[in-house]
This record gives structure tokens, sequence and C-alpha cells, in this order.
């Protein structure tokens, strides 16, 4: 008995950690790599430069790094310790927010557009393709515009403005059932409705700091973030990446296609609501923050799944690494290209994005359906 229940053990913990294998581990060391590489350089950058040694020391710096003062102040807005040198004071609480406002903003990002491909069961959806984004953000330009007294329930408004629009789309792709195509093709219209809106608001926008703001915002920025940004953010970021390793296993369902997953008694549409409610929230935390960043959500899934495979519970994974490594980057990018003049993010991310895609269409001879 007890060397079958030891064997039982062994094979309860080889099958607990089948999906992680050397491919995986490679993505997640090379992203935090490139997330390592990329916060010293935007750390050391700016009116008050550091070296890069004094970059490393400051962001590491054990006196900080372990001090729950700190934290409590940064993460719960309580007042910051006045023995903190100048130094520091630039690093953790003017740069590195924006840091792990990125973060945030590329794993949401990331995650929501592979659940979005899976859901959809086709690689060409994401937040922004599906009119996700736009719903979004319509709320939180309404929002910024003539509710600013709401910013504290942001995402959960953008989060409603993101469901809506998912709603809409899925109607009108609705016809006995939907397909990928269909799908795409509402969300465009869907999207390209929002953002006519959207425009259509800067009309009766008499601040022309508000509109300046708004303008950013649209384009997809990092600038200007601090730790209010990473307190709106995090919570929700949280809840959504839980939710979405959580429910993996019906996700792997879902790819194997509608009837296979009915025969297996999966009430389809209603997992498939519930599944896309967590992308949207994701979204929603990002764009709550961040803006419209583009093309995220669509290019990092694409490009964790030719290196780790299929795997629902790998991609996400892999999603959750890649999608920081990319826009922290590409936000360095952003900030470097015309120094002294700071690019909003979404430009960079599009710029990448756009040949990326073009390549991916090129390569490969049927590009839709999963």
């Amino acid at each position: 008995m007890a060397g079958s229940s030891s064997t039982h053990d062994t094979d309860t913990d080889r099958s607990s950690a089948a999906w992680i294998d050397s491919r995986l581990v490679s993505v997640i060391l090379g992203s935090l790599g490139v997330l390592l590489a990329a916060t010293l350089l935007q750390v050391s950058f700016g009116a008050y430069p550091l070296t890069l040694g004094e970059a490393w020391r400051t962001v590491f710096d054990p006196q900080v790094v372990f001090h729950l003062g700190v934290w409590r102040a940064f993460l719960l807005g309580g007042e910051i310790p006045d023995w903190l040198t100048t130094r520091q004071l630039i690093v953790w609480n003017i740069r590195l927010p924006r840091i792990l406002v990125g973060i945030l903003v590329g794993s949401n990002l990331a995650i929501s557009g592979a659940i979005f491909q899976i859901v959809t069961r086709n690689e060409l959806a994401s937040p922004y393709i599906l009119g996700i984004s736009d719903g979004a953000g319509l709320v939180v330009l309404l929002t910024l515009t003539a509710f600013s007294g709401l910013m504290p329930w942001l995402p959960v408004l953008a989060a409603a403005g993101g469901a809506g629009a998912f709603l809409i789309v899925y109607v009108i792709a609705w016809k006995n059932g939907t397909s990928p195509v269909r799908l795409v093709l509402a969300g465009v219209i869907v999207g390209t409705v929002f953002g006519s809106v959207q425009r259509a608001l800067f009309f009766f926008i008499d601040d022309l700091g508000i509109a300046m703001a708004a303008q950013t915002w649209l384009s997809g920025s990092l600038l200007g973030t601090d730790w209010e940004q990473v307190r709106i953010a995090l919570p929700f970021t949280i809840l959504a990446l839980v939710l979405a390793l959580a429910v993996t296993r019906q996700l792997d369902i879902l790819l194997l296609g509608e009837q296979t997953a009915k025969s297996l008694g999966m009430s389809v549409e209603r997992v498939r609501f519930l599944v896309a409610g967590i992308a949207i929230l994701a979204t929603a935390a990002a764009i709550a923050v961040a803006g419209l960043v583009s093309f995220v959500g669509l290019i990092v899934p694409h490009m964790v799944r030719n290196i780790v495979g299929g795997d629902t519970k790998r991609l996400l994974v892999g999603c959750l690494f890649v999608g920081p490594a990319l826009l922290v980057g590409a936000d360095v990018g952003a900030r470097l290209a015309l120094n002294p003049v700071q690019l909003p993010v979404g430009i960079i991310t599009g710029l990448l994005g756009g040949p990326y895609f073009l390549y991916l269409m090129r390569k490969r001879e049927h590009i839709g359906e999963i």
C-alpha cells in the first residue's frame, strides 16, 4: 500500500509539472533578461542620469526592497519615508512605477489576446481587432473628459465598456453559431464605430490640456504614470491572471472545437462568455492606465505559441513573461528614439507589430482559424 501511494504521488508530481519544459523555461529566462536590461536602461536615462551600476544598486537596494514602510507608502498611498535619498526617490517614486505599469499592461494585453484567440478559435483575434479595446476606450475617454470623479472606478467602467463591445460583436457575428471570419469582421465594424465616436468627442472638449492628454491616451502611453496607476491596475491584474490560469482546462477543451466540447458535457456558450469576461477584465485594467496600446495582444500569443506550442497553460505562462518584456522594451525605445521627445509606446508597438504580422502572413499559407 505504501509503495502504491508513493507511486501515485510520483505520478501526480510528474503530471502537475508536465507542462513545464525547456522551451518554456527558455522563454521565461529570455524575457526576464530583456526585462532586466530594459529596466536598467529606463532607470538610467533622464534629467538625473545614472550609470548602469548606480541604477542596479538603487533598484536592488535592500534598504528599500525589504522595507515594509516603503511598500506601504507606494502600494497603499501612505506618506513616503523621509530617509530616502534623492536618487532613491527619483528611481523608486518616478521611474520604477512606469516600468511596473508597463509590466502590468504587457501581461494583461498578452493574456487577454491569448484567451480571445482560443475562445474564438481564431488567431487573428485580439482585444484591439475584436473591438474590445475601442469599447473600453470609449468609456475611459468619457470618464476622463466628463466624469473625472469616477477615476477610481476606471478599470470597472472600462471592463463594462469592453464587455458591451464584445456582446455587440457576438450578436452581429451570430448566425446559427459564429465563425472566425465573422467574429473578426464584426469586431472591425464595432471598433470602427466606437473609434469614430471617440474622435467625435474631441469636438466637445474645450480644455486644450484635456484634449492633448486624451490624444496621448488614445495612442497608448506610459508617460506620466506613477504609483497611482500601479494601485489602480494591480488588483484587477492579479484577479484576471489568477482566473485565467484557473480555466486552462476549459480553454483546452474549447480548442478541440464546439462539437467536441459539447460531447464532453461543456456548456460552450456559457463557458465562452465567462472566459471572455476574464480577458475583458485584463484588457480593461491595461487600457485604464495606459490607453489603447495596439498589437501586443495580437503578436505576443503568436510569438509564444511558435516557441512553446499550443498547450494553454504553457501559452498563458509564456505570455505572462513575454508581454511585459516586449512592452517595457518598446517603452525604452519610445523614450529614447527621439530623445528628448518621448513617443507614446503604442506607436512603437504598432511599428513592431505591423511588420511582424505581415511576416507571419507571408510565412504561413493558412492564417485565421486555430
